[in-house]
């Protein structure tokens, strides 16, 4: 499997567990695209996500790790007290974290960079407003955006993104799911 030709950045927090699943469950294995979950973990976290996630695809997941090439059909999960961000299809991590609640934006504003509109940002269940910023800065260099509808357990982080005028499409997980693959299908 080669580099992906688009890469899906996906935000969350309370409550994104569940979106993160119906998404997975959702998609296809072979969409072509890799898919980033950038989830707000404690520091401190043994996460589990990695093998939660694994239950709800056929797509490979694991752990993003610096220097690591971004490849189609798989899925990445940042690691606990991390920044992640992405250069020229590889990750970069940073730990430990510069900040709370900000892993978001670091990530969707770096994909913004790499990929141009060959990004897509989505943005699911949590509190606060990470990943409104790297949803702007993605529909500014062309790429796509999501943010999940009223299915949302905690809905101020999609409320956020969607208030900021730079959010394409406001679904449902299983609708993003198709919506995704519709995409792939007409740009491929």
């Amino acid at each position: 499997m080669g580099p992906a030709k688009f890469i899906v950045g996906i935000g969350g927090s309370a409550g994104g567990l569940a979106a993160y699943a119906a998404l997975l469950d959702a998609l296809p294995p072979h969409t072509g695209m890799a898919f980033v979950i950038v989830a707000h973990l404690m520091p401190s976290a043994n996460s589990q996500l990695v093998q939660i996630l694994s239950r709800h695809t056929k797509m490979k997941v694991m752990l993003a790790a610096s220097d690591l090439t971004i490849r189609e059909n798989h899925v990445y999960v940042i690691p606990p007290d991390a920044d992640l961000r992405m250069e020229r299809n590889v990750f970069k991590v940073v730990s430990p974290r510069t900040g709370r609640n900000k892993q978001i934006d670091l990530f969707l504003t770096s994909l913004a960079e790499a990929m141009g509109a060959d990004a897509i940002g989505i943005i699911l269940s949590g509190y606060d407003g990470d990943g409104t910023e790297g949803c702007r800065q993605i529909k500014a260099k062309g790429g796509t955006t999501f943010a999940q509808d009223m299915s949302a357990d905690v809905e101020q982080m999609p409320r956020s993104a969607q208030a900021s005028g730079s959010i394409d499409f406001v679904l449902s997980p299983k609708d993003i799911a198709d919506e995704l693959q519709r995409l792939a299908t007409c740009r491929s």
